[in-house]
């Protein structure tokens, strides 16, 4: 079980840990004699907080700067506690430390009384969704072990959880360093009748995922295998909720691709005919399908997740610069990673006493908001309440972890920046005296946007279509969408926002080569649906045509010609001048 040991610099958290192993005899063999020769030859006195700080700087200033864990067991089970750090430089360290945690130990000292981090750790805490925490009212000692002194932090503390909507476990009064009610119980205040520390931590309830919660695993790859005739494509993960048996129906969110489960396999074992929650797996689809890293394997007859560009988070902020609106992050949530954006701030909330501050441009470092965040393209997501797994994601800026937080809801996409990038650019769009129907005139043609995708020849088959139309003394032309990565540094925009932009791009050049009366014809092999439905968007009002080859026929407002991947080059083309002229954008001559 993993626990996790919280609270404000100084408050004794490493203390209590190191009591902790002492008291149950968990250390090995001569180390406490260790630390305590060590304490003598440097004439320093001697702390069990130095059983757990190893590193130089940590003992030098007397702070825990990162996480550490350390292990231990009782009769009951095997632990990990996590001693994560109390410095307000270092919360970024508690957060990752507490991630994983099952159940929390929050250290106050009694003397000192409630900080700020106190107040913090116990937002952070919540918000992780760690619902087993015991208060631990340290320091005892320095207050003559009152009673009264205990009951004033307990009532104010329990009072700051209740709005928080966090019931502790118990409250504890203890001494760390005299090892009072941390292993057994204290002499000095017998006042207190409830139970010792280590008696909590035994009592924690590890919470099993209910195989009865929806399905859920987070497409980590796709394994290909090719030796000795092998043509597997095996689609691995780990199951983080639910479970699923050979046979069931899968759906792939965000992208809705279906299938079903033909086998499940693994590295050197058997077959297996289920599997649940918290294994690793690899899954063999009755259909090959086209599956991204990210993508979110589900039941069919199961409640799915969500969809969207748009929600609604609790986020905290880590970051040494402060979260700007409508600067370019990067969201990871399960296995995706999109590039996103804050859209609005509706609440920064001052963690010491919890009180609303309205009217924020930025979120700053230590600040927790509610915000609306949007994605350059869809994610699936559940509400924290449904799954925590699939609620929760990690904002990256400039390599580097600067945020966290928790998905409460999906907002329509209604409004997003595609929409505003379109509203703002129509009513601009400064053209001459020229209109469409005089181009058509000149042309004998109407324009149209064709995008063939699928296929290992899509590019050939672009290409000549575009030659069979140019002789035909049509205006068409071809453009590969590679043309369109100049500037996108492969060292400064990873591969996905170079592919974000690169579709934006050739969306908004389709605007205006439609516009000026042109056939605009592009191969992009591996587009999705989403892409589609971006490009046709980014080309209105002027027209739109999909050429998928070998692609399953879908329900969409994307208009859709699908063509046998096996067709030849010269079938596929005359399929394509077919649809154009059953659309009336080329005529029955021109052929």
């Amino acid at each position: 079980m993993n626990i996790v040991v919280v609270g404000h610099v100084d408050h004794g958290k490493s203390t209590v840990i190191g009591r902790l192993l002492a008291d149950t005899g968990s250390l090995p063999q001569g180390k406490l004699e260790q630390v305590k020769a060590t304490c003598l030859r440097n004439a320093r006195p001697f702390e069990y907080a130095f059983l757990m700080d190893a590193l130089k700087d940590e003992q030098a200033q007397g702070i825990t700067i990162d996480t550490a864990r350390c292990f231990f067991k009782t009769q009951t089970r095997d632990y990990i506690i996590i001693d994560a750090p109390g410095h307000v430089e270092f919360l970024k360290n508690m957060v990752s430390g507490a991630a994983r945690a099952e159940a929390a130990l929050l250290v106050i000292d009694a003397h000192e009384g409630i900080q700020e981090n106190s107040r913090r750790h116990g937002y952070l805490i919540s918000m992780l969704g760690i619902s087993q925490l015991v208060v631990l009212v340290n320091k005892m000692d320095l207050v003559d072990f009152s009673q009264k002194t205990f009951d004033a932090v307990r009532a104010e503390y329990a009072l700051f959880l209740e709005h928080l909507g966090v019931k502790p476990v118990a409250f504890v009064p203890l001494s760390a360093l005299g090892g009072d009610n941390l292993a057994a119980h204290s002499r000095t205040m017998p006042w207190y009748t409830g139970q010792t520390v280590l008696e909590h931590i035994d009592r924690f309830v590890k919470h099993e995922d209910d195989p009865r919660k929806p399905f859920r695993m987070p497409v980590q790859d796709v394994y290909k295998f090719t030796e000795a005739k092998d043509d597997r494509r095996i689609v691995a993960g780990t199951v983080e909720t639910g479970e699923i048996s050979v046979g069931d129906e899968v759906v792939f969110m965000p992208s809705a691709k279906k299938s079903s489960i033909a086998s499940i396999e693994g590295f050197n074992t058997p077959l297996r005919q289920s599997i649940a929650n918290g294994n690793a797996a690899g899954f063999r689809l009755k259909d090959e399908l086209y599956l991204p890293r990210g993508e979110i394997m589900c039941r069919a007859a199961e409640r799915l997740p969500l969809v969207g560009t748009r929600f609604r988070a609790n986020l905290f902020w880590m970051g040494r610069a402060p979260m700007m609106r409508d600067k370019r992050y990067k969201l990871k949530i399960a296995t995706a990673r999109v590039s996103v954006r804050l859209v609005e701030i509706v609440s920064c909330i001052d963690a010491t006493d919890l009180s609303n501050i309205m009217g924020r441009r930025q979120i700053d470092r230590h600040d927790v908001a509610e915000c609306i965040l949007e994605t350059t393209r869809p994610v699936a997501f559940d509400p924290i309440d449904n799954c925590q797994s699939t609620g929760c994601f990690v904002i990256v800026d400039n390599y580097d972890i600067a945020g966290g937080g928790i998905i409460i809801a999906a907002l329509s996409d209604q409004g997003s920046v595609v929409d505003d990038r379109i509203h703002k650019r129509e009513p601009h769009w400064d053209t001459g005296s020229v209109t469409p129907a005089d181009r058509q005139r000149l042309f004998g043609h109407k324009a149209k946007f064709i995008v063939i995708t699928g296929g290992t020849n899509c590019a050939a088959i672009a290409k000549e279509l575009e030659r069979r139309l140019f002789d035909s003394k049509t205006a068409a032309y071809f453009l590969g969408p590679s043309s369109l990565l100049d500037g996108l540094d492969a060292d400064v925009f990873d591969e996905q926002e170079r592919r974000e932009e690169q579709v934006r791009r050739l969306g908004e050049l389709a605007r205006i080569l439609t516009d000026a009366g042109t056939i605009f014809i592009t191969a992009l092999g591996d587009a999705d649906e989403y892409d589609l439905k971006l490009l046709a968007r980014l080309t209105a009002p002027n027209e739109f045509l999909h050429v998928s080859l070998g692609g399953q026929a879908e329900n969409s407002a994307v208009d859709r010609l699908t063509l046998a991947e096996c067709a030849t080059l010269e079938q596929a083309v005359n399929a394509i001048i077919g649809q154009l002229t059953k659309q009336n954008i080329i005529t029955d001559y021109m052929i």
